[in-house]
């Protein structure tokens, strides 16, 4: 097999997510030790596919099984993601025969002459039984040919071990289904140690492999011995464990403290030592050294130096300064890249590199972000098969004079087809004509991005809510630990007051804010009642109605693949307004522990009680049940992912939790609608600030009496804008599911957005203010050239916490009625009793409830004997 395949297995999985659905096998983290995978693709769950490796794709060294697909485009958007390899039907080859050696045949079945498929690049034989009649030809004929890159993946319920037996006389590397395999011994599973055991050689008389311990860096820590017995146990438990020669089993960190999480188990090319990829706390070695090879050099000491700085710089050092001044760090980073630029020698490039790498660390470490991440991100770009042209930008090409070409405006005709796809280099939304199509194929265009399905989504989250319901802060912190490899941190709320050094802002920063914070907080605060309603609905009648605060509100703000303190001010100020006794925040802290300095002070800005370090569906469920730590809410509002979304909903929907939520939510979207007197370069614009949320966001622009000359500017505009974006890769993502419709008028534009209901509506349009009275369904509506969506994410005083997936049709965005309930009152003198006391009496005859008829009767009877 491939040189990247960390062990001579690979673990057969079910669709992301599912490496932890199942009740029995392995479980996610374990795979992830493990390192390859391998999927059968279907076309319903490419985009999972992708959006999965787009998080995981230098984590699990993914391998696919793309025969199901039909589209060319769909496989080569696997490889460009990251998968090691593909396997395609034999007449598909020629197809591929651009990409080498990571595509190769796949046959079926246990007949030899299937070998005769084999390229140079390998071959992979499914459904093979290891029972069948033609196994001792089948390996005959493997030797003779001696495929290279040669997998074996079994028929359902055919027996492992055979299978593991066959695949070694034929040099093949066996595919075990997650399921049929755990880390431990189990009855009716076949146990990871006993595979590896099994495929190991050992020169002891005990049987020992040698142990090679490397950190994150690759950075080699010292050396130990492993037994089939303790690898299994370090894959249960997830961390380092190992064979000592006089003790058994021994836990690394029991005694010392010095702990380690385990990354990744392999072999060595000769199968007679182990590898294992930890993640180390304190140090490895007994002496005062971070491992038994001695210090640290080179990146991995300044890293660690960093990040002992960012905890506790010495006052006045310049590593401490750089923390806290962006401008300088930014200007440092400009300036040492010109110098090394200008360097000459060798030695000046070496000087120059270096100071550019300190800074350029500095400034990664500052947002938390590890070697190991820069790496992982090395290596995702090392698998893309698609790339950019690699030219210079804008006034960075124009400083050392090189031309940036210009791409002429397309010619003044309308599509030629519809729908028109877009290429794969250039970055283009689908282009739909009503005029062209049925109101079927457009409903069908429209269909936002599928998510996992309710019962998938609750297979992953249940487990998590009831962890935490059950074991409350232990189990907050092991998940926070597990998902945001905060593993530093030791307890899951910040409390206020909040320190000062957590809000150290830049100036800038801090004035962007204020004023958010004060326009948002003037908009909701007009929201108010002034006055209780009351209503005398007969003589002798009064009803009430009056609102009260929500006394305790959580407020979840994302931070997922961008900090978020906009939404902490969008969900604080409004609460804080409403008079909210216990306002608690929860966000995912960075992999230091830390939260980011932004959201901690909005937190103290709008009176928060606590700040809860933890996201997805265990801080939902922190807020819904209370923990040991975390105060138990009323009601949760904020945005998320699918999954906080689904956290959020079974949560309030469970009794016992006694928690309501704002709004179901799915990924960012936008509609904007422009005739031929809006800006292309604004309209574009708008377009991207939605798409750069994530890849399953969507966006769609409705064309009103547009020329093909017109949507060619904005078409170019989006392809121009998008391709300076630091996030291009995501809009990539975000624009292959957006679209753009042409119709005549603006009419038939409402009638589009009102049936899509979306989350922000733009009106780039003549006599924008006289549409609105059409806008039946949206979010939030964005009126006029000069009104960017953008200014109603921050600052412009609208809440940005909207409905998304079509909700709008049922749902209002948060506001300040969001954090309030209204409790209704009766006032009744004997005159309304009497009044009314009749129709209450006889209703409840009707209904045959003695009761409520007795309560009316037995309060006129008395006034009636009051009379004699």
């Amino acid at each position: 097999m491939e040189t990247t395949l960390p062990l001579p297995f690979l673990v057969g999985v079910a669709v992301p997510p599912g490496l932890n659905d199942a009740k029995e096998g392995l479980s996610r983290e374990e795979v992830s030790c493990l390192g390859a995978v391998f999927f059968q693709v279907t076309p319903p769950i490419v985009e999972k596919i992708l959006r999965f490796l787009g998080r995981h794709n230098t984590e699990f060294h993914p391998y696919f099984d793309v025969t199901l697909l039909e589209n060319r485009d769909d496989v080569v958007s696997l490889l460009d993601a990251g998968a090691r390899k593909v396997f395609v039907a034999p007449e598909q080859l020629q197809d591929f025969a651009d990409f080498g050696s990571r595509v190769a045949p796949i046959v079926s079945g246990s007949a030899p002459s299937l070998l005769a498929s084999a390229t140079e690049h390998g071959l992979l034989v499914a459904d093979f039984d290891p029972a069948s009649a033609d196994v001792a030809q089948f390996i005959e004929e493997s030797k003779s040919k001696k495929p290279s890159s040669f997998l074996i993946r079994p028929v359902a319920g055919a027996d492992l071990e055979k299978l593991i037996a066959i695949a070694a006389q034929c040099n093949a590397v066996p595919i075990l289904p997650s399921t049929e395999i755990t880390s431990k011994p189990q009855s009716g599973k076949l146990a990871v140690s006993k595979i590896l055991a099994s495929a190991w050689t050992s020169d002891r008389p005990d049987g020992l492999i040698p142990t090679v311990v490397c950190d994150e860096n690759g950075v080699a820590l010292g050396l130990v011995y492993s037994s089939g017995e303790s690898v299994g146990e370090a894959l249960a438990t997830q961390t380092g464990v190992y064979q000592s020669r006089k003790r058994g089993l021994w836990y690394k960190g029991e005694s010392s403290g010095d702990t380690q999480d385990l990354l990744r188990i392999s072999l060595d090319c000769d199968n007679d030592a182990l590898k294992f990829v930890v993640k180390q706390r304190g140090r490895f070695c007994h002496l005062e050294q971070p491992g038994c090879f001695g210090e640290l050099k080179g990146l991995s000491k300044l890293e660690k130096t960093l990040f002992s700085r960012k905890a506790s710089a010495p006052a006045g050092s310049y590593t401490a300064r750089l923390f806290s001044d962006e401008k300088l760090l930014r200007a440092k980073i400009m300036e040492e890249a010109e110098e090394l630029c200008d360097a000459k020698t060798a030695q000046e490039v070496a000087f120059e590199a270096a100071d550019l790498i300190y800074f350029a660390l500095t400034k990664a470490v500052g947002a938390g972000v590890t070697l190991a991440d820069i790496e992982k991100s090395l290596d995702a770009k090392s698998y893309k098969v698609t790339r950019r042209t690699g030219d210079a930008k804008g006034k960075w090409a124009e400083k050392e004079g090189i031309r940036v070409a210009t791409k002429e405006a397309a010619p003044a005709a309308a599509p030629a087809e519809t729908p028109k796809e877009a290429t794969p280099e250039r970055i283009t939304m689908k282009t739909y004509d009503l005029s062209k199509v049925s109101e079927e194929e457009l409903d069908k265009a429209l269909k936002r991005p599928s998510q996992n399905s309710a019962d998938a989504i609750m297979t992953i989250i249940k487990p998590i809510i009831d962890d935490v319901r059950r074991d409350g802060d232990k189990a907050l912190l092991a998940y926070t630990h597990k998902f945001d490899r905060a593993t530093s941190l030791t307890s899951p709320v910040l409390r206020a007051p909040f320190p000062e050094h957590l809000m150290q802002l830049p100036q800038e920063t801090v004035d962007a804010i204020d004023i958010s914070f004060e326009n948002i907080r003037k908009f909701h605060a007009a929201q108010k009642e002034d006055k209780p309603l009351q209503v005398e609905t007969m003589p002798g009648i009064i009803c009430s109605r009056f609102s009260r605060p929500i006394e305790a509100v959580g407020l979840y703000v994302p931070g997922g693949t961008a900090v978020l303190p906009s939404t902490a001010l969008m969900l604080g100020v409004p609460a804080m307004v409403a008079g909210c006794q216990k306002i608690v925040l929860a966000s995912p802290p960075r992999p230091d522990g830390s939260i980011t300095p932004e959201i901690v002070y909005v937190a103290h800005k709008v009176g928060a009680e606590s700040i809860v370090l933890a996201g997805g569906a265990q801080a939902v469920a922190a807020m819904a049940y209370g923990t040991e730590s975390v105060t138990k809410v009323d009601k949760i509002l904020g945005p998320g992912n699918q999954f906080v979304t689904a956290a959020k909903m079974y949560v309030s929907n469970d009794t016992n939790a006694g928690v309501s939520i704002d709004m179901p939510a799915g990924p960012s979207e936008v509609l904007v609608v422009a005739d031929k007197d809006a800006n292309p370069a604004f309209v574009a614009s708008d377009l991207l600030s939605q798409a750069e949320h994530g890849v399953d966001s969507q966006v769609v622009l409705i064309g009103v009496d547009l020329s093909g000359a017109q949507l060619a500017a904005i078409e170019d505009e989006v392809h121009r804008q998008a391709m300076e974006l630091p996030r291009v890769d995501i809009v990539r993502g975000s624009i292959a599911h957006s679209l753009t419709v042409l119709v005549k008028t603006v009419d038939e534009a409402m009638r589009i957005s009102n049936r899509y209901a979306p989350e922000h509506l733009i009106l780039q349009v003549r006599d924008a203010e006289g549409v609105v009275e059409q806008v039946m369904n949206a979010g939030s509506v964005f009126i006029g050239e000069w009104t960017p969506e953008s200014v109603g994410d921050y600052s412009a005083g609208v809440n940005h916490s909207l409905p998304t997936y079509g909700y709008a049709k049922q749902y209002s965005g948060v506001n300040l009625a969001s954090f309030v309930k209204h409790i209704t009152s009766s006032h009744l003198t004997a005159e309304g009793l009497r009044n009314v006391g009749g129709a209450v009496m006889q209703l409840a005859q009707v209904e045959e409830l003695e009761a409520h008829r007795r309560a009316v009767s037995i309060r006129l009877e008395y006034m009636d004997a009051q009379k004699q």
